[in-house]
């Protein structure tokens, strides 16, 4: 920021100078303190989970200093269908590769990990307002699933007419339904880094994923699409017919996983299906 200093005259050069780099230091401390947070404040958006991270994982900052004020995604943020980098004036970089941004506040940041980001241990950093936070390392590997859930412990899922799948209103056993998740790593076709896919795209590593009701694992031709939900960036989708015959005990709604290559959605969620 450059600071306009009066003209020297008669007055002495140096006292001038002293009262400007003191007008700059009080301007400077006025943007706030750096951003503060740490590597365990780093989780995923879909439960809050702590890493390791895929790529185009839907990914939470929580710290202290991260953004001026709050601000929301919106319509006017999208050019050429790509989120934006810097919201209110604020970035994260990965890898020291700026990423798409979804929230920011004082408080909490949502971001979208680079699709094409490499596996291995990735630096995390937040900047804002020409101030900037430590460097934090996380672990990026090729799947780490996450179901969307409610406050009640149930998995996010509808049936095909879009309506929610809960418990007063159940999805029964031979119905399709849609389970929505993210973690689920690179699609074939694998969309550019912030991009809002206006297509499908299964997930590569289809012929690893898993289900599980109730910890039985769901047959693999009954799953009938694992990959991008169109529209929305880091989102994924897994169309499931359920079994005719549900695992479990009758009445009692099973837990749901999700496992890609040894990596698992964490315990405990719960799918209403009756």
């Amino acid at each position: 920021m450059n600071f306009p200093c009066p003209a020297p005259r008669r007055r002495n050069v140096a006292s001038i100078f002293r009262a400007c780099l003191a007008l700059a230091l009080l301007c400077g401390a006025a943007r706030g303190a750096a951003p503060s947070y740490s590597v365990a404040g780093i989780v995923n958006s879909g439960n809050y989970a702590p890493g390791p991270f895929a790529p185009n994982s839907l990914v939470t900052i929580f710290g202290s200093g991260l953004a001026r004020s709050s601000q929301q995604l919106t319509a006017n943020d999208i050019s050429g269908g790509q989120l934006p980098t810097v919201l209110n004036y604020t970035q994260v970089f990965v890898d020291n590769v700026p990423s798409p941004l979804f929230y920011v506040s004082d408080s909490q940041i949502n971001f979208l990990v680079p699709s094409t980001q490499a596996v291995g241990d990735v630096k995390i950093r937040v900047a804002s307002e020409g101030s900037t936070g430590p460097e934090v390392m996380v672990t990026v590997v090729d799947s780490a699933p996450a179901l969307f859930s409610l406050p009640d412990g149930y998995a996010i899922a509808t049936h095909v007419d879009n309506s929610l799948v809960s418990p007063d209103s159940p999805a029964h056993g031979g119905e399709i339904i849609v389970v929505y998740a993210t973690g689920l790593g690179k699609t074939l076709p694998n969309p550019a880094t912030g991009e809002i896919p206006k297509y499908a795209a299964p997930i590569a590593a289809l012929s690893a994923l898993q289900v599980s009701l109730g910890g039985v694992a769901v047959d693999s031709g009954l799953i009938q699409y694992a990959g991008l939900t169109p529209l929305s960036a880091g989102l994924y989708q897994i169309n499931i017919q359920l079994p005719g015959n549900l695992p479990g005990n009758p009445g009692t709604d099973p837990e749901v996983r999700v496992t890609i290559a040894g990596q698992s959605s964490p315990a405990g969620l719960k799918l209403a299906i009756r």
